[in-house]
């Protein structure tokens, strides 16, 4: 069966407040990245793909299964949310034993399975520690193990590395890409530097809408000469940050060296640079007319 994830003309309502505006999207096997600043929308399109919130109106389908037959799509979809949390007073092996037979495995296929994804996500030695012992990154690496139990088509994973590490969210990212092989992984984030490095394709959702979907070289293709950099003084910044979007800074002493976008070279000493993804998003944000759009890396 096609694993393709099909959204026609979405929208998503709480109340009278409208999270998602007519939202069409085609997601095929691989890595896909949602980015988006907070408050976007990610999260409610996460819950309607996991059938965890019913679709106000439109039509969507996982693998050519209706949103609708919840019971089918949910044997086919693990899901990490924002906000994980499993059964703290038992240990990760019984734990995850425990949704192993809630999800129908048998006895001998659960052992395997639990032993096999606990020694991928660096977790066979803990395998005895209670739930609430954990680390954050700890408790991540077993949420991506809860989420791919029952060997699911789509996963989809919202803000997975948020408060990790360094160290901790490469390895969750290149689990993540090791899974979407021959699957559907959905990444949900406002982190661009995780769906720099795992994504080919790409949508950006801002005030509900989709305002791009398409590859992530085109994306940076869009910001391409209009990218600069130089090293100012501090007592310049402010004014240069009421004229300009900076995407990055570097303070040195008294110095600084900026990052930040242009129409055309504005100042002599202002330098043209390659655009990066980071780049391009802040700008899609800026012809978008928004503000607040900083992320993660830039702050």
């Amino acid at each position: 069966m096609s694993a393709t994830i099909k959204i026609c003309n979405l929208n998503q309502y709480y109340g009278k407040k409208q999270a998602l505006k007519g939202v069409n999207l085609t997601i095929e096997t691989g890595m896909f990245g949602l980015l988006g600043r907070n408050g976007a929308g990610k999260t409610t399109l996460m819950k309607v793909l996991a059938t965890l919130l019913p679709a106000t109106e439109g039509k969507v389908s996982v693998c050519k299964r209706n949103i609708k037959r919840t019971r089918e799509v949910r044997k086919i979809i693990g899901y990490l949310p924002q906000e994980f949390s499993m059964y703290p007073d038992m240990t990760v092996y019984e734990a995850m034993d425990y949704l192993g037979m809630l999800s129908g495995l048998g006895r001998p296929e659960r052992k395997e399975r639990i032993s096999e994804l606990l020694a991928r996500v660096n977790l066979q030695d803990d395998r005895r520690k209670r739930v609430k012992a954990l680390s954050g990154g700890m408790k991540r690496r077993l949420g991506i193990a809860q989420a791919i139990l029952h060997d699911p088509r789509v996963l989809i994973v919202d803000e997975p590395t948020a408060g990790l590490d360094p160290e901790e969210r490469v390895r969750f990212r290149n689990l993540l890409c090791e899974f979407a092989e021959n699957r559907i992984v959905i990444l949900s984030t406002h982190i661009v530097g995780d769906i720099e490095s795992t994504c080919e394709q790409i949508a950006v959702l801002d005030g509900g809408e989709i305002i791009y979907q398409g590859t992530v070289q085109e994306l940076t293709h869009m910001a391409e000469g209009r990218v600069f950099q130089a090293e100012i003084s501090k007592r310049k910044l402010e004014a240069l940050k009421g004229q300009f979007t900076v995407t990055s800074m570097l303070t040195m002493g008294e110095q600084v060296m900026v990052r930040f976008l242009a129409e055309e070279k504005p100042f002599q000493a202002a330098k043209p640079c390659g655009a990066g993804v980071e780049d391009a998003y802040m700008y899609l944000m800026q012809e978008r007319g928004g503000e607040g759009a900083c992320l993660d890396s830039c702050l």
